[in-house]
């Protein structure tokens, strides 16, 4: 499909991974629409509401050629009926109604965290898939699974994108969120900071996103990340350089951190969720990308950390502002 003069739906529009798609996608000459929960000042028309309304979902989709469905909760843990809400009944109904609009392409942005915490070293798009309870990993999953029950190319084509560790300007989850504890003391690295960040610049995503859809890989899915086996150890290093704050990060077993989980005896914020997040132990495959799309990650992680770097000199993060945001993150970015 030819991008240039098509009409691009972006939910969760006013999210990192939503903004920066509606930027690029502006630049390659698409016409950009948003829906989202908040009022967003962009150059492009946005539908306030919830992709869990018809309504709001019918009036975002009217005349549009592409849904990038972006909105979503993306919290490591929460409450179930509200993931299943938002990541599989938005879903959902976004995809049921952009086919009914005469949408031609739909692209559901997922996780790699369909196939858990445990999983085999590069790991490829036929899994093994997580069979647990947590409920960011099992709602999405979910949300695949009903969307490309409606793949009926031609007239209606899906894809499903798993991205992994999404960082850059704007990061709350993998940039804004470790600054703060850093700055407040309060992180550290678990079991020495050996296991993988398995990091993605946001570029990289919407670059891997729109060739999918040039291609109309419609009933395909692809694992997204940066292609490299970064430890935690050398993530954090850099964000605290670039944070400029101490870089010389403490480490604590994950045995001890979760015990002292059980015992209340650590930020609230540190759940067993977040440390079973931090404590993946492996890469993910991205050769079907690389094979099929022709992805190759353009951003490397020493460009990736100037560009957010340049971004922190001009963004105070370390202000109520921005401790509001992430206290909120989980609504804010979704519904």
């Amino acid at each position: 499909m030819e991008l240039t003069g098509k009409t691009i739906l972006i939910t969760g529009i006013n999210g990192l991974i939503g903004r920066r798609a509606a930027e690029l996608a502006m630049q390659r000459g698409m016409k950009v629409r948003g829906l989202d929960i908040t009022s967003v000042q962009l150059d492009a028309e946005v539908v306030t509401g919830s992709v869990t309304d018809p309504i709001a979902a019918e009036k975002a989709c009217r005349d549009a050629d592409i849904v990038l469905h972006t909105a979503a909760i993306v919290w490591e843990e929460g409450d179930m009926n509200e993931f299943l809400h938002v990541n599989v009944g938005g879903t959902i109904n976004m995809a049921k109604t952009a086919k009914d609009a005469g949408v031609r392409c739909f692209v559901n942005l997922s996780s790699v965290m369909v196939y858990g915490y445990t999983y085999p070293d590069h790991v490829t798009e036929d899994g093994p898939f997580y069979q647990g309870n947590n409920p960011y990993c099992k709602t999405k999953l979910e949300a695949e699974r009903h969307v490309m029950a409606l793949n009926s190319p031609p007239r209606f084509g899906v894809i499903n994108i798993r991205p992994s560790d999404v960082y850059g300007p704007r990061s709350l989850v993998w940039v804004v969120r470790p600054l703060h504890t850093m700055q407040q003391r309060k992180f550290f690295l678990i079991d020495g900071g050996r296991n993988v960040m398995n990091h993605l610049y946001v570029d990289n995503l919407i670059d891997a996103i729109f060739l999918a859809i040039e291609q109309e890989a419609y009933g395909e899915t692809f694992n997204i990340t940066d292609g490299y086996e970064t430890t935690w150890r050398e993530y954090a290093t850099r964000l605290a350089q670039i944070g400029r704050l101490p870089h010389s990060l403490p480490s604590l077993p994950s045995f001890l951190i979760k015990s002292l989980i059980k015992l209340k005896l650590v930020d609230g914020s540190i759940t067993p969720a977040l440390i079973n997040t931090m404590t993946r132990p492996h890469a993910y495959s991205i050769e079907k990308a690389r094979i099929q799309l022709g992805y190759q990650p353009k951003i490397s992680l020493d460009e990736g950390m100037q560009r957010t770097a340049e971004w922190l000199q001009t963004e105070n993060i370390f202000t109520p502002t921005w401790s509001s945001k992430l206290k909120n993150f989980s609504h804010s970015v979704s519904k």
